[in-house]
Formats: structure tokens, sequence, C-alpha cells
């Protein structure tokens, strides 16, 4: 019941409809009123009723003439037809009435969507209002077609065309009409079918295929006449499991996403979706079965799996081998892997939650910990060295990278950090570091070593294996100039001389012969540390041995206005058995002391005998100054290693603090003893005590006269010397020999010589320009073919150039300063032994075994010997060195040397990675320190070529061992 402007009931059945948008959401509802006003009032209707609505009417019609605007006019026209309609007493002609009123309505409409609902509000009133069925029919297809406007989707836009399509067909009058209209709407489900993008089949009962559109064609592979009538489950791979989903679709009337696999060529997973159909009785027809191709989602979902399972592998690896944690942005932590927990002694859950800062040391400055946070905050990966502390309060160290991972915003929402702990390389480093302080005494001995050994502590700090690199580099720079002093020394000396000149010169000797001596036992640190030093026990006379040793201090003390003091017990036998050569290098030290710490006054060296019996003299040595003197709380110690006799004793005289530790070692080892006594502003003497064997013997003297083999006379020997005064030297000796010598400066003029003369040994430097002897040696051996001997000439006899001199080629090796007896035995030798005849030679030969130059001991460590792993670092490796290696000769040939070092930096870490020596890890560095500071350019060249050799064979060995893990995975 409704009530109107005038507060009268009116009663209506209502039909309520749904009023959809195009995305299918319900935009309003669309509401068909039927009035059954009269039939409820017809019992109360009387005359007074009629003429009042008679009356209303007419004043309505006035109104309506009266009206301006056309909106106004039609709702009055609206108005008076409902009037009307209620003044209508037969049924027709209210039916008629309210189609009236519909269409008044329609009208009345804004919008075109309200115009159409109501369209159709007509269209149902104009279908009620019909007599006959053919009116009626006409009428429903009308409604169908503007349903049909109305939808908004596709897909029911197409499903009203069908329910048209059959208003249509009820419609048609003629047989011929009718099967047409039936064309149309078979046309309209074949339409439907083959929009379907997914295969679609009709299956009968039975299972037989009775229709499909295109895409089942394709997917099956077979033309459509070969599927109609086919048994559809025998296109499965399982026929059973496909005709159990069947019978579920009769079972529920429906099956939805039913996995089956096709066996077409290729195997085609889907998803199996099926749905009954029916007749207009409600007979079941068959069976739309709708399968979609999800092919490509199992492989997706394989590769899935298998990236996951890489990642899953990565990260075990990653916690087997290295030390992980995970905090959020705050620095939280939320995970931390069995490494963590054992070097921090945290237990798992001790950890989660806490604060980063849990591990803090306090070791780092604020600057330093505010550039890190600021570093990853950023969004930017942070490394570096850590100083951590454990649970214990254990300190331990870790080199530690932290990578954030970032929002869609770019903002980090947690940290990864990965860390491995270099505690023990820290402690290496701190000893290195003491290391140090030794290389200075090294400043004292030879001048112009001294920014070399200042070159080589540094490099000792930053390598495990230093003090083998600084012992080679001291060797060499120290040697040479001494191969010409005391070469030269000899060769004066067996000239006419006067007896002071003799005394000179042999004091020039025996003191560069100690000096030789001396810088071996200071460079080789082990020895003296382990106090593993030998001693030999050999004639000598003591007088002039003392004598040769303070001759090289007259110069020092004349330069001082000091007086040097000798007291010398005659008692003393003249020849004695011990080792001349240490004891040189105690009074060496003890004097050299004496002199540093002294500014005026005298220096007085006293040598006593002691007793004696049959077989032994003990003497007592003392070197009195009248210095600065030592504190009574330092003697204690001053024997120990880097002490002296006051804090500023350094930075005001210079010296390491090592010489008086080296004098202990070198005197208690003998049975002596040794002690001080000192007062502060008076001076310091040092006295010790030593025991020596009495002898009948002279001592040995070297012989200036060397007998010729008849058959190795006329020797013809080929130098290779680039410097002037080794060449003049060579020249010299080999002239005394009695040899034939040519001489040239490198390896490229030495080849040439070679080519068109005949020799019969040749004499080879190692670091030269153009050519070095390596390269020259490589060449004669593999290239000419020559099997002449060959002797390195080399400063350096650390066992890394030797190794390499057997391994290019080269019978022997001699060391600088020459000594001419051994120069001498060894061409004689190997003359001698080129000589034998071929037969014979066989035995001879030089082992030179195969030096493999990669050890992958630390690599397997890192990895867990992780096939996968080993092979991506092995890979890394092999694409980034080669340009490397390129980037470093070129920029050596352009002089580049901030690309020089650049470039030798990058490859410095893979040595480690890969096992390669350190030895040449070293020889890395050294390159850097050179084209840091611009010096010694002349010997880069040689070092750039042996690194650029090194890491080709690196190379070749790592593509072996790369093919030999291929082949066992």
């Amino acid at each position: 019941m409704i009530n109107n402007e005038k507060k009268e009931q009116r009663f209506f059945n209502c039909d309520y409809q749904p009023l959809r948008e195009k995305n299918k959401t319900v935009a309003g509802i669309i509401v068909i009123f039927t009035e059954v006003t009269e039939q409820v009032l017809a019992k109360n209707k009387n005359t007074a009723t009629q003429k009042k609505l008679t009356t209303e009417l007419g004043i309505a019609n006035i109104e309506l003439a009266f009206r301006d605007d056309e909106k106004g006019k039609r709702a009055l026209e609206l108005g008076i037809a409902n009037t009307e309609l209620a003044f209508q007493d037969d049924e027709k002609e209210k039916r008629a009435a309210e189609l009236i009123i519909a269409n008044k309505e329609l009208l009345f409409q804004n919008g075109e969507k309200e115009k159409r609902a109501e369209e159709l509000i007509i269209a149902n009133k104009e279908l009620a209002f019909q007599n006959d069925e053919k009116e009626k029919r006409a009428a429903e297809l009308i409604i169908a077609n503007k349903e049909l406007v109305f939808q908004n989707d596709e897909k029911e836009k197409r499903a009203a065309e069908l329910i048209i399509a059959n208003k249509e067909l009820a419609f048609q009058n003629t047989e011929k009409e009718k099967r047409a209209a039936e064309l149309r709407i078979a046309n309209y489900a074949r339409s439907l079918i083959e929009a379907s993008l997914d295969p679609l089949f009709t299956i009968s009962p039975a299972g037989k295929i009775t229709d499909m559109n295109n895409a089942s064609v394709n997917i099956i592979g077979l033309p459509r006449d070969k599927l109609i009538g086919t048994n559809f489950f025998d296109y499965f791979t399982e026929p059973k499991k496909a005709q159990e989903a069947y019978q579920q679709v009769f079972a529920k009337g429906f099956v939805a996403d039913y996995p089956l696999v096709i066996k077409d060529h290729k195997l085609t997973d889907v998803l199996f979706n099926g749905s009954v159909y029916k007749d207009e009785q409600g007979n079941v027809l068959g069976v739309v079965i709708v399968a979609r191709d999800v092919t490509a989602q199992k492989i997706f979902e394989k590769h899935l799996q298998k990236s996951l399972k890489e990642v899953s592998d990565y990260k075990y690896a990653l916690d087997e081998s290295s030390i992980v944690s995970i905090t959020d942005q705050k620095g939280i932590i939320n995970y931390a892997n069995d490494n963590f927990c054992k070097i921090s002694k945290y237990s798992y859950s001790e950890l989660i939650g806490q604060d980063h800062r849990i591990i803090n040391s306090n070791y780092h400055p604020k600057a330093f910990i505010n550039k890190l946070w600021t570093t990853i905050a950023n969004g930017k990966i942070w490394k570096g060295e850590l100083r951590n502390k454990a649970k214990d309060n254990t300190i331990y160290w870790v080199d530690t990278t932290i990578v954030p991972f970032l929002d869609e915003g770019g903002k980090p929402y947690q940290y990864i950090v990965i860390r491995t702990d270099i505690t023990e390389q820290k402690r290496i480093e701190e000893e290195l570091t003491k290391a140090k302080v030794v290389a200075e005494l090294a400043t004292t001995i030879a001048k112009e070593a001294q920014n070399k050994a200042e070159s080589a502590t540094d490099t000792a700090r930053n390598a495990v294996k230093s003090k083998q690199q600084f012992l080679s580099n001291m060797s060499h720079e120290i040697r040479t100039p001494m191969n010409a002093i005391i070469g030269f020394t000899k060769v004066v000396l067996k000239t006419d001389l006067s007896e002071k000149q003799k005394e000179y010169l042999n004091a020039i000797k025996i003191s560069g012969d100690a000096l030789i001596v001396l810088i071996n036992d200071i460079l080789d640190l082990a020895k003296v540390d382990s106090g593993k030093m030998t001693f030999e026990n050999i004639p000598f006379k003591l007088s002039a041995s003392i004598a040769a040793m303070l001759h090289l201090f007259e110069t020092k003390i004349q330069e001082k206005n000091l007086v040097l003091v000798k007291e010398y017990d005659n008692k003393i036998p003249n020849v004695l058995l011990g080792d001349p050569v240490r004891l040189h290098q105690i009074i060496l030290n003890l004097v050299s002391n004496a002199v540093k710490f002294t500014t005026a006054g005298k220096i007085t060296v006293t040598v006593r005998l002691l007793h004696q019996d049959e077989d032994n003299a003990t003497i007592e040595f003392a070197i009195k100054d009248t210095g600065i003197g030592i504190t009574e709380n330092k003697l204690e110690n001053i024997f120990e290693n880097f002490q002296q006799a006051s804090s500023g004793t350094s930075r005001l005289y210079g010296g390491t603090g090592l010489g008086l530790a080296i004098v202990k070692q070198l005197v208690e080892p003998q049975g002596g003893s040794i002690w001080v006594e000192s007062k502060i502003g008076e001076g310091s003497t040092f006295s010790f005590v030593l025991s020596f064997q009495k002898t009948k013997a002279e001592a040995e003297l070297v012989s200036d006269i060397m007998e010729l083999d008849a058959y190795i006379k006329n020797i013809k020997v080929l130098v290779v010397e680039d410097m002037a005064l080794n060449q003049l030297l060579m020249k010299t000796l080999l002239d005394d020999f009695g040899f034939e010598c040519d001489i040239t400066a490198n390896g490229k003029i030495a080849i040439d010589k070679l080519a068109n003369n005949t020799y019969d040994i040749i004499l080879m430097d190692l670091q030269m320009p153009e050519m070095n002897g390596f390269e020259a040696t490589e060449y004669i051996r593999n290239n000419m073919n020559s099997s002449i001997p060959i002797i390195a000439l080399t400063a350096d006899v650390t066992t890394v150039d030797v190794a390499k001199c057997k391994a290019v080629g080269m019978n022997d090796y001699i060391a600088k300063p020459v000594d001419e007896k051994l120069l001498y035995n060894k061409i004689v030798g190997l003359v001698k032994k080129s000589a034998i005849p071929e037969e014979q030679k066989s035995d001879l030969k030089f082992d030179i075994k195969q030096i493999r130059y990669i050890d992958l001991a630390y690599l397997h460590r890192r990895t867990k010997s992780n096939p996968a792993l080993m092979m991506e670092m092995i890979l890394l490796y092999l694409e980034q060195t080669p340009p490397l290696i390129h980037t470093m000769k070129q920029s050596f040939q352009d002089k580049n040397w901030q690309l020089l070092y650049a470039s030798v930096h990058k490859i410095i870490p893979s040595f480690i990675i890969m096992g390669i020596s350190t030895d040449f890890e070293n020889i890395a560095k050294k390159v850097q320190e050179y084209a840091n500071t611009q010096q010694y350019i002349g010997g880069i060249s040689d070092m750039v070529l042996q690194l650029e050799n090194v890491c080709v064979q690196a190379c070749k060995e790592l593509e072996e061992e790369l093919n030999r893990i291929k082949s066992l995975t």
C-alpha cells in the first residue's frame, strides 16, 4: 500500500529487478508497479467519488493549459494520466491508461540509463496488454532486445543475444523461418565456443567427443574429423584418472580444477573443468569440458623449485664458511648462524632480539661507526674490519661486509652482515709490525740500502711471510755494490802495493766479508730468533782480525774528534781456532754503539788473556766509552730485543735496539758471557769472555795463484751484465783466469751475440732492462735449442730466484759478491761437463721439476669443497684476470702509474684465494710501491713480466682444474 500526495491509499503489486553496471556491480533496482487499488476499493466506490475525480480532472487540465515550462507541463500531464487511470472502469481501458502513464514517465526521465530502464517497464506493460499469443511473443521479443541494450558485460550480452534468438525462433510462423532461426542459434553457440582461448569439448555420456573448438585441435594436434567420435579418455597419459574425473561431472553436475596431462606430442599439463548440459525436458545430453593449458605454469614452478634449492645451497655454503647475522633497520638481531654463536660465545636465544652493539668492543672511534651507519642507511654496501668482543670478553677481529635490503621506497628495512674471522691475521700483523724495527739496523751498515729496507719492512706489515721478501730485497740491494767493492779489492791486492796499502786493502776485504756475513745474519731474523746460528772453528789471527775491524771506525772517530785506544795482550797466542766472522760481528756491534753514543772523549778496546792451558785460551774483550751512559733500571734488560738506554735514544741517535741482543746471541752459544757496567754521564763498558782452542796450524791464506787445467784453457765466456762496474770486475776476473770474454748489457744483445759467435759458457745477470736473464735463458733453451751452460749471477739468493733459475733452464748460480775461487771452479766444472760425450750426458741432466703455481687448499676450505662454488670462483678468476694483466702491462708501457697501482691492487687478493705463492704477492706489492713513489722504475719491467707469467700459468692450471671438477659432477 502507498500513500500519494493527497494521503490517499493506493494498492500496487511490485516486481523488483537489479540494475547492473558494466563491471557487474549493482547500480540500482528496477521496480515495476501493478496497481490493484480498484479491486481493493471496488466495493467502496460511490457516485460522490466519481464526481470528485471528474472535478479534479478538469482542474488538472486547466492547470496544464497554464504551464509555461516543459518539465512542469509533463509532470502535470503525468498527474492527469494517473487521475484518468483511477477513473477507468474497464480492465482493458485501465491497462491502456497504465501504458499511457508509462510512456509519460518515460518522457519525464533525464538520463539515458533511466530512460532505457523505463522503456523496459513500458515493454513489460505492453506485453501484459496483449490479447493474443502472437502479439504477446512479439512483445517479448521487443523486451529481450531492450534487455540486450541494457547489458553492460560482453558475456551477458551474448547470453542475451542467445535468448533473443530463441524468442525469434518461437515467433516464426513457418517451418523455414524456424529453421533459419535455429541456424542462427547454432551460429551463436559456435561463436561462443570458438571465442574461448582454452580447449573446449562436448562429450557424450558414453565419453565420445561430439564437438570441440580450434584450441582443442591445436593442443592435441589432430584434425577435427579425426577427433569426432573418438574416446575422450584416450588422449590422456592416465585414462582411468580422466574417466574418474568425467564420472564426477555426472555425480556432482560439475568438476573444477582437476589436474591431468594430455598425451599430445609434448605432454601438455592441463586443468580439467566440466559441467553437464541438458535439453528442455531436463535430460542430460552430455558434458561440456574446458581444459586450461598449465604447461608454462608447471615449467615456472619447476624453475622456481630449482632456484629455491640453489638459494638454499648458497645459504648453506655461506652459513658453513662465514659468520652471518641479519638485523632490522635499527640493528636488532633477528637471525644468527652457528658460526656467529660460536665466535661470540652467545647462544642463539641470547642473541635474537638484542641490539647488535652487544658485541661492540668500544675500540673504534665514534666517527668510524657514524660513517658505517651513514653508508648502510643510504642503501650502500659497507666493507671493513671490525674489532668485536665475545660474551667472555675475549677480543676477535672480523673482515665484515654489510648489505642493506631495500623496500619499495629505496629505504633499508634489514641488513645482512657477513664476516670472516681474521684474528690470527691481525696477530701476525702485530708481530710483523715489530719486525719493522729490525730493518733500521741495516741502515747503519749500508746507507744506500736504507730506503729499500724501510720499503721491505712496510711490505712485511702486510704479508704473512714478508721476512723472506725482506731478505730478498736487502740481499739484492746490498750484495750488488758489495760485489764491486770486494771484487776490486781482491783485484787491487794482486797488484804491486806498499805494505801500508796492503794493510788497508786487506782491512777492506776482511771488513767487506764480515759485512756480507753480518747482513745475512741480520736479515735472516728466523735464524737469530730461533738460536740456530752455526759457528765455524777455523784457524785465524786474533790480532789481525781486531785491527781490521777497528780500521772501519777510524774515519768516523776522526769526524767526531774522538780518540781510539787499542790495548792488546801480547801473551795471547798468535793463531787460535774459532769463528772470526762471528767475532767480527760482536766487535762491530759493540764499537759501533760506543762511537754512536760518545760525543767527546775516547773509546778504548781492550783484549787480554785471562788464563790458558795446554788446549784452550780464555780471552776477555772490553769496549769502554765516555758516552751518555745507561740508567741502572735499564741495565738488566739492555740485552733484550728492542731495548735502548732510554725512550729518547732512538730519536736522538737512531738504531733499532737489536744490536746488543744479537751480540748476546752470538756470545752465549759459544760458551761465553757478556755484561755491562755504566753510569749516567760518565760512559759504559761492555765486556765479554770467549774461550778459543789453541792450535799449531797457521791461519788459512787465500792462494793468489790458481792452477789451470790444460783441458779447459782458452775458455770463451759470454758475460751478460748491465752494470758497468760489475762488467769491468767480471772482465778483470776472467782475464786473470786466462779466459776470453765478451760483455753484453742485456739479454737481447746476448742472443744476437750467441747467434753469431761460439761460446763455452754464459754468465747471466738476472735483472736487466729490455730482456732480463730469465727471458734470455728461456729463449736460448726453447727458441735456439741451445744447451750451452748458463750460470746465473744474482744478488738475491732466496728460494724464489733459485727455483726460478732452475725452472727456466739455468745450470747453476753464483751469489754476489762473487767469490773468484767459487766462480772459477763452477766455470771449469760446467765446461768440463759439457765436453762429456753425448751418451754420458743423460746421467748429468739437470732435474727440472714442473712447478705448480696454484694450491687450492684455501679454496677447498672456504667453499667446503662445494663443486658449484669452486667452479664459480675459478670461472670468476679466469674471467677477470686476463683483462687485469692487459691493463697492468698497458699502464706500465704508458707510464700511467696510478692505473698500474690500481690494476696490481686488484690482482693481489686472488693470489690468496688460488693459493699462489706469497713470493709473487710480495712482487706485486713491490710494483705497487715503485708505481706509487715512481722510484726505481727500471726494476718494474721484470716484476711486471713475472706477474704476467705466473698469472698466465695459473689460468692454465685453473682451466685444467675446472675441467676436472666438471668431469666429477
